[in-house]
């Protein structure tokens, strides 16, 4: 966001301010004043010219300076309104030396999940991908995908929507037929040294505000499941509660994420690279690992294609 715009919405979110006001408080001319709270009101926030100066009636329902205003994260919003891939231009703004930024899109036309997957982005969901350099070794990078997750999580419960955590990054929220819906993906892509991560880009898609006719048959959204959809709040808690859970001790967000846990003390199947583990999951380890319990003792998973498994089965 603009520095002096966010200077205006600032001052105009304590009351009304005139415009020579602003413009004394800020150093620049009223015409200037008059143009930012045009551009305002351009991206759809309503602010009024009253007798006892601007007001600032409502905010604008998306977008990047709706995301930037009052977002207690320390995240740039670059904002598209339909990309390819968030993804995509995190890395391509990683590789320009970029680093605390949020690339957010109304919709993706070419959005993907994990091993090329392709990902239904259409509008009406929440499409962030964030962009950060972590002072960790590379071997740590699995806990921010569970951060994110656990994010994800609290946010749609927070709307009303009792969303939990398939290892180690689908949201889902259970049926009442003992199945589950998908409500986001997570999607983790990073570069770095032996002894460093050089930077990190962590790719949500959340159904919010998505209709069921938008839907894959195995997808839900808020709306569906009858949440309050409201985009901005809640892309907003998504990037300030990944903020919190990355910002002290990565070994930390392990309590949060079993707390959020579905898989956790289920029958599973995971695909690996090494072959097919079939058990109970009895619980993660840092940086992320599943601990399975099998026939033959206890296999820890650190990467796979995880799946429930009913308990018929």
């Amino acid at each position: 966001m603009n520095e002096t715009r966010r200077r205006v919405l600032d001052a105009l979110a304590d009351g009304p301010v005139t415009g020579p006001a602003l413009a004394d408080a800020l150093d620049v001319s009223r015409a200037a004043v008059w143009k930012h709270v045009e551009a305002l009101r351009e991206e759809g926030f309503v602010v009024e010219s009253t007798d006892d100066g601007y007001v600032l009636e409502s905010v604008a329902e998306y977008g990047g300076l709706a995301l930037e205003y009052g977002l207690d994260a320390p995240y740039e919003v670059e904002y598209h309104d339909a990309i390819g891939s968030t993804n995509d231009r995190a890395r391509e703004l990683a590789g320009e030396g970029a680093s605390d930024v949020a690339v957010v899109a109304a919709e993706q036309t070419g959005g993907r999940g994990r091993l090329d997957r392709e990902w239904t982005a259409p509008r009406g969901g929440v499409y962030v991908s964030v962009l950060v350099r972590p002072d960790v070794p590379p071997a740590q990078a699995p806990v921010f995908t569970l951060a994110a997750a656990v994010a994800t999580a609290n946010a749609a419960r927070e709307v009303g929507v009792d969303a939990g955590i398939k290892w180690p990054n689908d949201v889902l929220v259970p049926t009442d037929d003992g199945d589950t819906r998908k409500l986001a993906g997570i999607l983790t892509e990073m570069e770095g040294e032996a002894d460093r991560v050089s930077w990190l880009v962590v790719g949500i898609g959340v159904n919010v505000d998505v209709s069921t006719a938008e839907l894959p048959p195995d997808a839900t959204s808020v709306t569906v499941e009858g949440g309050t959809a409201d985009r901005r709040a809640f892309a907003q808690r998504v990037l300030e509660g990944f903020h919190v859970l990355t910002s002290g001790d990565p070994s930390d967000v392990l309590p949060a994420w079993r707390e959020r846990a579905l898989t956790l003390g289920q029958r599973v199947r995971v695909d690996t690279p090494g072959g097919v583990v079939e058990g109970v999951a009895r619980d993660v380890e840092f940086p992320g690992a599943l601990v399975v319990e099998t026939d033959d003792g206890d296999v820890r998973v650190t990467a796979g294609d995880c799946e429930h498994l009913r308990s018929a089965e």
